[in-house]
């Protein structure tokens, strides 16, 4: 009777730890967060994890990815988040176990073959612990066949592999291409290395997937330069969905994502917490006076790029970030007029720059008085007739996808300069001058050179006439003219300095002010009336 009663009470305490482990399994199943914390002691025993809303965002948004919402992850979080931990080390782990796809594959790429092989030593070493293997042991176990820095694998056909950037091994795919810190630091005053490195991420990582609609590309950095790999998948509008985290808030980029849809059919959306300028991101381990000796030692443009993911120094810019205003809305005002400025290049060679098209709309506000949007920007690099063709494309269709309707364009300026001519002509002869929309060729010398053309339309930004959405290729646009003149292209701001000028020089900036002072000056002193806004 008592060896039944203790076996008795050995099954319900065997069944009662069934229970508590998998109660304990579904917890880690649905928060990668949980999970980190979970297992930091196996490879930072002597730390206490702290958890911030930083890495929450950043472990929301790669469980995104594993529940099929988002491909394409960009993440640009300052140094010191942990954000190769979260990403290269626990994320896999997570997969493999406590979400039970031991089948996936893992190409993780760095600028540095030492940084991925250190990662991948943490990551196996978490997987073989007993900490991870009391609750995940028995879905799978780790191949005695390939087990090295570089490479493991499981008995499920899964596998880690790390590798730098431009060093794939050859036919390896992977279901997951993590790329952590593709750029050197002391390698992006290069030109030649920036463009390889971007070449590999444009042409050969794609062709790294095992498959082009369920597999992911997740990419994550320090902002380095305007032409890091970050900056590539933004100007060329590749479809990342992009998170982005500076140490002090900036309320002009404030961030906003969409990771999952809910079961009304409706966006998740993630947003930015913090809503005062200057706000810290981390203040638990990052205080104000940290990050201010941060600031004093890095200098101006290193702290911008790598702790404000932007990488330009806030001032000396002829058009300043926070001339923008942020246009919050999900719907565009209704507009009276909109402009599409086109700057051509030569042809499509890459040691050309890229043709560049902006379209912008005119508005007023709640007083009536001009504001400018920017709708839509795009650059390239497209032979003549393709260039016609997306030309028309644009200022017949508007290429602004959902949830803003589709604008006509009423007038198109081209530079005639290089193929603009020659690009102005076709148009005339498609569409006429007074059709559809009316084609206007600009001839940019009569205006002086770049910075001076940027500098006649200053005034219109800094008097925040001048909107932007939240978009990538908006930030585009925005990035390219806070750089200028230090950027390697400048073709989206010769595009945005013509259209402002031409609306400009059409008397549709002015105000109601202006205007009726200009009246009263014109009744006055009618042959010694100025221009409001001079050359």
């Amino acid at each position: 009777m008592g060896a039944q009663l203790t076996t008795s009470s050995e099954i319900i305490a065997k069944a009662y730890g069934r229970l508590m482990r998998l109660k304990e399994c579904e917890k880690y199943e649905s928060n990668l967060i949980d999970f980190a914390s979970y297992v930091w002691p196996v490879v930072e025993p002597a730390i206490p994890f702290v958890k911030g809303w930083v890495l929450e965002a950043i472990c929301e948004h790669l469980q995104a990815v594993t529940e099929g919402y988002i491909h394409k992850l960009l993440i640009n979080v300052p140094p010191g988040f942990t954000k190769s931990l979260m990403t290269d080390v626990f994320w896999p782990a997570w997969e493999w176990g406590p979400r039970n796809l031991p089948h996936m594959r893992y190409v993780c790429a760095s600028y540095s073959n030492h940084l991925t092989e250190r990662d991948n030593m943490r990551c196996r070493n978490i997987v073989l612990s007993d900490r991870y293997k009391r609750l995940w042991g028995d879905r799978y176990k780790i191949s005695n066949e390939q087990f090295t820095k570089v490479k493991f694998a499981n008995d499920r056909t899964g596998w880690k592999l790390a590798t730098s950037v431009g060093g794939i091994g050859v036919g390896e795919r992977g279901d997951r291409f993590i790329i952590d810190d593709a750029n050197n630091t002391m390698d992006m005053e290069s030109s030649a290395i920036r463009d390889n490195t971007n070449m590999w991420f444009t042409e050969v990582v794609p062709d790294r997937l095992n498959s082009q609609t369920d597999s992911a590309i997740v990419v994550i950095q320090q902002r380095l330069h305007e032409e890091d790999v970050s900056g590539t998948a933004l100007s060329r509008d590749m479809g990342f969905t992009h998170l982005m985290i500076p140490m002090e808030h900036d309320t002009s980029r404030h961030c906003v994502t969409v990771i999952g849809i809910d079961n009304n059919g409706d966006d998740v959306i993630w947003e930015d917490p913090r809503t005062e300028e200057g706000e810290l991101a981390w203040p638990e381990r990052f205080p104000q006076q940290a990050v201010d000796a941060l600031r004093n030692d890095k200098g101006p443009y290193a702290f911008a790029g790598q702790y404000q993911q932007s990488p330009e120094p806030r001032g000396g810019a002829i058009i300043k970030r926070d001339y923008w205003q942020l246009w919050e809305d999900e719907k565009f005002p209704s507009f009276e007029l909109i402009v599409a400025s086109l700057d051509s290049a030569y042809t499509a060679k890459e040691e050309n720059d890229p043709s560049a098209i902006t379209i912008w709309g005119l508005f007023r506000d709640q007083n009536e008085n001009p504001k400018v949007m920017l709708m839509w920007a795009w650059q390239d690099r497209l032979e003549f007739n393709d260039l016609v063709q997306k030309v028309t494309d644009i200022c017949t269709i508007t290429m602004e996808p959902k949830p803003h309707p589709r604008f006509p364009v009423d007038k198109l300026l081209i530079e005639s300069k290089a193929a603009g001519h020659s690009i102005g002509q076709e148009m005339i002869r498609m569409y006429g001058t007074s059709g559809r929309f009316s084609t206007e060729l600009v001839d940019p010398k009569r205006y002086g050179d770049k910075v001076a053309r940027l500098q006649s339309v200053q005034h219109v930004f800094s008097s925040g006439m001048v909107y932007a959405p939240n978009k990538g290729w908006a930030d585009m646009v925005i990035n390219q003219c806070a750089i200028f003149p230090k950027s390697k292209n400048d073709d989206l701001v010769d595009t945005t300095s013509q259209a402002l000028r031409w609306l400009r020089d059409m008397g549709l900036l002015e105000r109601n002010e202006e205007r009726l002072v200009a009246m009263g000056a014109e009744t006055q002193y009618p042959a010694r009336l100025a221009p409001l806004y001079p050359v």
